[in-house]
């Protein structure tokens, strides 16, 4: 398994703690450690360091570097994106480094987390990714977090009704008003969206050749050629 960390977003909502020049991910919200190297600590209870791929903005290089070396785990890669562009081009990227450079199997499982989560407690979550790998074989599965007040901040998930651990997602929504949140927690079938997906390569591959046709056409050629192309094809996205 590989862990693909987002780590180039410009933390906006947390202004003026964070700014374009020092976004969120590398700040000390709680303890004493970067919620970026928390982050890769709580990945590194189930990988290895040089099994996790830290993707981020040219400018966050040095800070990314930096935070890697205050828990020693300096093997982990990093790479930029061309341009920032939303999550599915950034999976898109990290997936074409893994296939080119990492030279990964397409039954690899590829786990994509955002860098500025709290999570507690992490043995649960840890052992959470450890079950959900099988289904992840055949699936693209997302970790929804049972929702404690209609909150309006965050996009929702609606699953099945059921008492399984994996639950089918029937849709996502965005962010609701506070009549319609309420009505999520009221349902009992709607988790907050964490932004968190796991998946095989193959299972990715099929999805984005079939939805994001632009993108594929250019990270089939390689890791280098889509870094060269990626701005261009992206911004017809």
């Amino acid at each position: 398994m590989k862990i693909i960390i987002l780590a180039g977003g410009g933390g906006t909502r947390l202004f003026p703690l964070s700014r374009d020049c020092y976004p969120k991910q590398f700040l000390h919200v709680i303890g004493d450690k970067s919620l970026l190297a928390q982050t890769i600590e709580r990945f590194l209870g189930l990988v290895e360091a040089k099994d996790i791929i830290i993707v981020t903005n040219e400018r966050y290089i040095f800070h990314v570097q930096a935070e890697l070396k205050t828990i020693n785990a300096q093997e982990a890669h990093i790479i930029t994106e061309p341009m920032g562009k939303n999550t599915a081009p950034a999976i898109a990227l990290a997936q074409s480094y893994c296939q080119d450079v990492l030279q990964c199997d397409d039954d690899e499982i590829l786990f994509v987390s955002p860098s500025d989560h709290l999570i507690k407690p992490i043995e649960d979550f840890q052992d959470l990714i450890r079950n959900a790998q099988d289904v992840a074989k055949d699936n693209i599965v997302t970790l929804g977090i049972k929702p404690t007040k209609p909150e309006i901040g965050y996009g929702y998930i609606e699953a099945e009704k059921n008492n399984n651990l994996a639950k089918k997602v029937i849709s996502f929504k965005e962010k609701p008003d506070l009549a319609t949140a309420k009505e999520y927690i009221s349902s009992g079938n709607y988790y907050w969206n964490g932004g968190m997906f796991m998946f095989n390569i193959a299972t990715m591959q099929a999805e984005l050749t079939k939805y994001m046709p632009t993108i594929i056409d250019i990270t089939q050629n390689g890791y280098q050629y889509t870094v060269d192309n990626f701005a261009g094809s992206v911004a017809k996205f």
